[in-house]
């Protein structure tokens, strides 16, 4: 994972809105969760909601997908995944060295 786009994800997660609605969607499983379902747990207004999502789908974050009337999204573990071993990669090279 190039550095710039851990960073553009972390920035991403890094808003309180946009982390809980992922959250949301990791405990929802890899079949994803209709938008109207997370606007209802979340309580959060469609218009701003839309908005959140769409930050989290432009980093690769989320998918969305159409299944008849219903909107649903879903996390992109593969994603998720890359994140935390960048993360770790980084964090954790000089474990053992004392430093």
């Amino acid at each position: 994972m190039q550095i710039k786009d851990a960073a553009k994800q972390m920035a991403e997660l890094g808003h309180e809105t946009r982390l809980s609605i992922f959250r949301y969607l990791v405990k929802g499983g890899r079949q994803g969760v209709p938008v109207g379902d997370i606007q209802a747990e979340l309580n959060i207004p469609g218009s701003t909601l839309s908005h959140h999502i769409s930050r989290l789908v432009a980093v690769g974050l989320v998918i969305q997908c159409r299944k008849g009337r219903t909107l649903f999204c879903a996390p992109q573990y593969s994603k998720l995944d890359e994140l935390i071993e960048f993360l770790k990669d980084e964090c954790c090279i000089h474990e053992g060295t004392g430093g």
